[in-house]
C-alpha cells in the first residue's frame, strides 16, 4: 500500500487511532498522556502512533526530554476531497427524492415518471 489516501484510510480504520487523533486535535501530547485513556501497554500505543506517523497524520516534536506528538491534518484534507465526489452524488439523489415527495404530496400521480 503506497498511495497516501490508502495509508490514511488504513490508519483511520482503527478506533484507538481515531481516538488518539481526537485527543491530538486538542493540542500536543506526550505518549504517556495519549496512553492514559486506554487499557493497553505503552508499546501498543507506540505501535498505533507509528501507523499514524507513517500516514502523515501525526508528527513528533522535540523539547529536551519531552517528545510531544501533534496532529498533522493535511492527509484528512485529501480524504475530504475524495469524499466530495460522493457527497455531490448523494446531494443530487436527495434533491430528486425531495422533488418526488413534493410532487406526491401535491397529488401528482405521475411523480417521478420522467
Amino acid at each position: 500500500m503506497t498511495d497516501s489516501l490508502s495509508l490514511t484510510l488504513a490508519a483511520l480504520a482503527d478506533p484507538t487511532r481515531r481516538a488518539i487523533l481526537a485527543r491530538l486535535a486538542l493540542g500536543e501530547a506526550s505518549v504517556t498522556q495519549l496512553a492514559e485513556p486506554f487499557a493497553m501497554s505503552f508499546p501498543a500505543v507506540s505501535k498505533h502512533l507509528k501507523v499514524l506517523e507513517r500516514a502523515g497524520l501525526v508528527a513528533r516534536g522535540r523539547d529536551a526530554q519531552f517528545r510531544p506528538r501533534r496532529l498533522q491534518p493535511e492527509p484528512l484534507r485529501e480524504i475530504d476531497e475524495w469524499l466530495e465526489t460522493y457527497r455531490v452524488l448523494w446531494d443530487a439523489r436527495f434533491d430528486r427524492l425531495e422533488t418526488y415527495l413534493q410532487a406526491l404530496q401535491a397529488g401528482d400521480p405521475g411523480a417521478g415518471k420522467s
